[in-house]
């Protein structure tokens, strides 16, 4: 078993990764969180380094370290889980995901790695780029 394992989530509404930034920066504190109806069973090796990898538009574009993950009652009753993750949001290189439901598990080795130091804020790709060259093997 991993010393540590990623999950990763559709970012639905999003469009971009500076779309996410704008609205991770726009919440107050130095954490922010994403309700979901599934707790993560593999709960200790996702709190030992884990992070959130986020799919916008079809490509894995970005990460947050994951905090904790709190019991969330909604006004319904239902529980809920509540992913804490870090600020600030962390861009990573592209990597094309299809599209599914809900979160998955990510093994380290299949992560995509960050984004290397001074290049965190160039401009992206167009997605359909981006997904082209990955489907060419070339990015």
């Amino acid at each position: 078993m991993p010393e540590h394992i990623h999950l990763v989530k559709l970012c639905v509404g999003i469009d971009s990764f500076d779309d996410l930034d704008r609205h991770i920066s726009a919440t107050s504190g130095d954490a922010t969180g994403h309700v979901t109806r599934m707790r993560p069973k593999q709960e200790a090796q996702l709190l030992n380094g884990g992070s959130l990898y986020w799919v916008i538009k079809g490509v894995i574009q970005a990460r947050q370290e994951v905090l904790a993950l709190d019991e969330y009652n909604g006004g319904d009753g239902i529980k809920r889980c509540r992913i804490v993750l870090a600020k600030p949001l962390i861009r990573t290189q592209n990597a094309p995901r299809r599209a599914f439901q809900g979160w998955r598990y990510l093994k380290p080795e299949d992560a995509p790695a960050d984004m290397p130091k001074g290049r965190e804020h160039e401009d992206e790709l167009p997605t359909e780029l981006a997904q082209t060259l990955a489907d060419l093997g070339l990015f």
